[in-house]
């Protein structure tokens, strides 16, 4: 099927939205053993709970997009591939870390090569090699409350198929509304308190496609390379200033932790709905102007991408300074 208009970008959503549904629903209710999260020292929650739901999710898309013959680079497909089965693979198993990220880094620099290395130079392939490697395991730290990843699947996305809407490009949002559809729908189930997680399987593609997706539409001309990083510049935000703290601080910066500023916020007794539904705020607000900033010249790129720095510093500060101070209290 090609419907290549408007009309396709109102049905692959909706099927994506379907199919992923029942999808994951059929997965919560057959509730696999060797794929439950267990909840240890770490956790944010208290019982086992699935944590394939990210595998319900990306093949409602993948099936959308066969179904929809949209254009798709081989490329990305090699590096879903690769890292559907590697993290499917460490979900069940829990592979090596170095297993896990020399898979990444095969499926990123395959992609790069293929698109910016005879244009740009191999530092420019190296460094967006490096960058996707880094959207891909910081969209897994950021999978750590319910509702949180699911939430910025469906905003993050549905921005990008926004703007290629707006572009006209209606292959290219038949993509990013089909993978915002099926989150939709995941995040039905994932939404507190949480059915099914969205695991590896789900979290490792996801920022992938959300680093090469971006990467795409900026080549194509639909939007400037502050796009993608404004609209996804919380969870951005977030884990790469949790990792800078880390690694000053001397700590293994790929064992799994609690300090995250999200993490930090739950604990404090916000909770995983209201930090949910705050973080979706944020994600809509930037996210929006993203999109306005879009449409205006460079000058006003580069200061709303300033602002939205200045204010992620602040409230990190403000955070920080509040842990510290009813740490030295308690």
């Amino acid at each position: 099927m090609v419907l290549d208009s408007p009309l396709s970008t109102v049905a692959a959503p909706v099927l994506a939205f379907v199919v992923a549904f029942f999808t994951i629903l059929w997965l919560i209710k057959y509730k696999p053993r060797w794929v439950l999260d267990h909840p240890n020292s770490r956790s944010l929650h208290s019982v086992p709970v699935p944590r394939i739901g990210g595998l319900g999710l990306l093949l409602a898309a993948i099936t959308i997009w066969l179904l929809f013959s949209v254009m798709i680079p081989v490329t990305v497909w090699i590096g879903i591939g690769l890292l559907i089965v590697v993290s499917f693979i460490d979900d069940v198993k829990h592979l090596p870390v170095w297993c896990r990220l020399l898979v990444q880094v095969v499926a990123a620099a395959v992609f790069s090569a293929d698109f910016l290395l005879h244009a740009y130079g191999w530092m420019s392939a190296l460094c967006v090699t490096a960058a996707i490697v880094w959207m891909s395991n910081l969209y897994n730290f950021m999978d750590g409350s319910d509702g949180l990843a699911g939430g910025m699947t469906v905003i993050g996305f549905g921005y990008y198929g926004l703007f290629a809407y707006l572009a006209e490009n209606y292959d290219f949002a038949v993509i990013n509304f089909s993978i915002a559809a099926a989150a939709l729908a995941f995040l039905i189930h994932n939404f507190y308190p949480a059915r099914i997680f969205m695991g590896d399987v789900g979290a490792i593609p996801l920022g992938f496609l959300a680093a090469v997706l971006g990467i795409l539409g900026w080549m194509n001309n639909l939007w400037s390379m502050w796009l993608p990083l404004l609209v996804f510049s919380p969870f951005i935000a977030d884990s790469t200033v949790t990792l800078i703290k880390r690694l000053i601080r001397g700590k293994r910066v790929w064992q799994a932790h609690r300090e995250h500023y999200y993490q930090r916020i739950i604990q404090s007794g916000f909770g995983h709905r209201n930090t949910a539904l705050s973080g979706y705020a944020l994600m809509l607000i930037v996210g929006g102007s993203a999109v306005w900033a879009g449409r205006q010249d460079v000058a006003v790129q580069y200061g709303v991408a300033v602002i939205w720095g200045s204010i992620y510093l602040i409230l990190m500060f403000i955070s920080d300074w509040y842990q510290k101070y009813y740490s030295d209290r308690g």
